[in-house]
């Protein structure tokens, strides 16, 4: 059953409500959604910071790592505090904080198989139950997994990376786009790691920033998403830039 705005959430979110594309509809289409983040990193925090604070009503959060000092620069989210405790249990104490309103649910494991087949059961339905996933994870293995389960699963997806002073966002929509693997097939690169290349801190978090604008554009049904687009951001040029995926892409998963 779908809840309904009380008067002081509606008093917390007035100035969401007020912008014609939002209103009071919009809102109350953040409250009933449950987004599933994965990867409580810099992308993952700044993206989990803004969605608990502007309403969404649940939020679960998939990550098996624990915060780390050279963390702290980029995952604002963590204080010193918290260096050696789990991240999405650091996380849900601090978003929890943030809006108590805000449902969070964590999963400390690592989101990882050799194939969608061998993934446990909750992850995938977690997937499934999600009405958009954030994949805010930081390796190409990752990646494809989250883009083919929801591919399978008919569940939009949002990806980001952020590394060195760039950042790029794609947006998939099953039945309404291509996927992950398209870009993918035209855009191989090597996995490097930020620990290998470097990261600008305000560059991930930019993104995950980004992320999460998306995520709630998609929940909210506007008519503006970068559908077949990938979005580059260069921190040295200050500039953005749409890349429009070419027709005829030999992808194997959606077939475009």
């Amino acid at each position: 059953m779908s809840k309904s705005l009380t008067n002081q959430q509606a008093m917390r979110y007035n100035r969401h409500i007020v912008l014609p594309k939002v209103d009071l509809d919009g809102q109350e289409a953040l409250l009933n959604a449950n987004i599933c983040i994965i990867g409580i990193g810099g992308l993952g925090t700044a993206a989990a910071t803004n969605l608990c604070a502007s309403g969404v009503g649940s939020l679960t959060l998939i990550d098996h790592d624990t915060v780390e000092a050279t963390n702290l620069p980029r995952q604002t989210l963590f204080s010193e505090q918290d260096v050696g405790t789990s991240k999405v249990e650091a996380a849900k104490a601090r978003l929890t904080a943030i809006n108590s309103d805000c449902d969070i649910t964590v999963m400390a494991e690592p989101f990882s198989a050799p194939s969608s087949t061998q993934l446990s059961p909750e992850l995938k339905q977690t997937i499934e139950r999600a009405d958009v996933v954030l994949d805010c994870t930081d390796n190409t293995n990752s990646r494809d997994l989250i883009n083919l389960l929801c591919f399978k699963l008919n569940t939009p997806l949002v990806s980001g990376a952020a590394i060195r002073f760039e950042g790029q966002l794609f947006v998939a929509i099953p039945g309404e786009s291509r996927c992950y693997a398209c870009l993918r097939t035209l855009f191989e690169s090597p996995d490097l790691s930020c620990v290998e290349a470097g990261i600008l801190s305000p560059v991930v978090n930019i993104i995950g920033t980004y992320q999460a604008m998306l995520a709630m554009q998609v929940l909210m049904d506007f008519d503006n998403i970068p559908k077949n687009t990938l979005m580059t951001f260069d921190a040295l040029s200050h500039e953005w830039r749409n890349w429009k995926l070419p027709k005829g892409v030999d992808c194997e998963l959606c077939a475009c």
